[in-house]
């Protein structure tokens, strides 16, 4: 079983989480629900849950602060939001548990089953660069968390010269000269990086264009980078690539 608190200040939020949970995810043990963080502060700290299910916006102390209280987690966060797209990103960049109000129940059962494959607690590392992530909402985050067979790699994300699909993975490419295989699709990393700085060119490539070198036009145009590997540029996306270039 696992032991899970949930907070929210919105009594019927907690009540359809808890709804849920019961519906969907019956190996999961609901603790005690809370509808504020001063309230669940003493009560995780004696119960020491394996989850809690926290949203971000209340009144007084919100989901941050209650975390910034307790330092190093012990347990795994879901974080329950409403925020939109742009603040999604910080979430994927950061490699953390999150949920998207109204809450579906596929997610929330793929989400269950990810803390029950994984010993990893979130790291104090990954909290910090959620936040900086929401204080820098629609900006190119400063480093992203990257999700390997061996854990989490952090990496700034100028050091990134471009991104390529690989199968289920995704190849990230960097400045050192070292690849590194992520276990999340392209399409999750553009989400994460959306921003000025990169641009799907391809729908196997994202690159940064701080790191372009060269474009040579034609029919068959293609993108030299700074390390000198070549990234098709899909006609689809040719004008679009041209326009928002023009502009540095």
């Amino acid at each position: 079983m696992i032991t899970a608190i949930l907070v929210d200040d919105e009594k019927n939020a907690l009540e359809m989480m808890e709804w849920l949970l019961r519906t969907y995810c019956p190996e999961v043990e609901i603790a005690a629900m809370c509808t504020s963080a001063e309230e669940a502060l003493p009560i995780i700290q004696q119960v020491k849950p394996d989850v809690v299910f926290l949203d971000i916006e209340m009144p007084r102390i919100n989901g941050f602060d209650l975390l910034e209280h307790i330092g190093q987690p012990s347990f795994h966060v879901v974080f329950c939001t409403a925020y939109d797209q742009f603040a999604i990103r910080a979430f994927k960049y950061s490699a953390l548990n999150y949920l998207l109000k109204p809450i579906d129940p596929d997610d929330l059962k793929a989400t269950v089953e990810r803390i029950q494959s994984r010993s990893q607690m979130p790291t104090r590392e990954q909290l910090d660069l959620l936040m900086q992530g929401f204080r820098q909402l629609k900006q190119t985050p400063a480093r992203i968390a990257l999700s390997t067979g061996d854990g989490l790699i952090f990496v700034p994300t100028s050091d990134i010269i471009y991104c390529e699909a690989d199968s289920n993975y995704t190849s990230v490419v960097l400045t050192s000269g070292k690849k590194i295989l992520v276990s999340k699709v392209l399409k999750d990393i553009d989400e994460a990086l959306s921003g000025p700085d990169f641009f799907r060119v391809h729908s196997s490539f994202l690159i940064n264009i701080n790191h372009i070198k060269k474009m040579v036009r034609g029919e068959g145009g293609y993108i030299i980078m700074d390390n000198d590997a070549t990234v098709s540029v899909s006609r689809s996306r040719r004008q679009e690539f041209m326009e928002r270039f023009s502009r540095f």
